[in-house]
């Protein structure tokens, strides 16, 4: 996987699905050390062109398709994880408790509290309508607004549905794209993945057992420390 890596192998979403089929968990961007990256596994020339080979449109496509749980799920970095192993890693990476629970202990925002309510309620709503229903459209509530965004993608309550155009009102598109939420649970359901069945300890030995022989070792140590598995 290393030369594959270094030579900028994949050119096609079909080969990429079968790097994330085989590997289970690879990132946007490099991050995981001794692990591949779709950026490490890529063509630059490629990238933000708009067509097929594109792996920037690849990353709403995944989580469109059901083929992949897309989010900032690790150290608040995008990261893509096959939807044979997205139970396990929830389960494994996840909160046993509600976020209700994780606010009345003080472990969790105020924001990142009425943002899931928000989505609970709007599955695959897209950013500025979000923002709208929370309250946080203005300026200098972004940076809180964007925190409890990415709070609640690294604890797996949410993961990101797409990206959707936008547009004006004459229908032709206007501006940047805008990303959309879902609970992780309305993303498994509507992808029929089931939950894992399981603890969390079982959750973690079904991941490291799949990791074994496909990852660096020294992955899989570093995975482990900054998950606390």
């Amino acid at each position: 996987m290393s030369s594959m890596e270094e030579h900028g192998m994949v050119t096609t979403y079909e080969e990429m699905k079968e790097v994330i089929d085989q590997l289970g968990i690879v990132p946007l961007a490099a991050l995981i050390p001794g692990h591949p990256s779709v950026n490490g596994l890529t063509k630059a020339e490629n990238w933000h062109t708009d067509t097929e080979l594109d792996p920037w449109a690849w990353r709403a496509r995944f989580p469109g398709e059901g083929l992949a749980a897309y989010g900032k799920f690790i150290r608040k970095k995008a990261v893509l994880v096959a939807r044979e192993w997205f139970p396990a890693y929830a389960a494994a990476a996840g909160s046993s408790q509600s976020l209700e629970e994780r606010y009345d202990s003080g472990l969790c925002s105020r924001e990142a509290l009425t943002l899931l309510q928000i989505i609970r309620d709007n599955q695959g709503i897209e950013t500025r309508e979000l923002r709208k229903l929370a309250d946080m459209k203005a300026k200098e509530k972004k940076t809180a607004f964007d925190n409890a965004v990415t709070e609640l993608q690294g604890t797996l309550d949410i993961v990101i549905s797409g990206v959707k155009e936008r547009h004006n009102a004459e229908g032709e598109k206007n501006g940047w794209n805008s990303t959309s939420f879902e609970t992780a649970g309305h993303w498994m359901a509507e992808n029929h993945i089931p939950e894992f069945k399981g603890t969390r300890d079982e959750a973690v030995a079904w991941l490291r057992n799949r990791m074994e022989g496909k990852w660096n070792p020294a992955s899989v140590s570093w995975l482990g420390k900054v998950l606390s598995w």
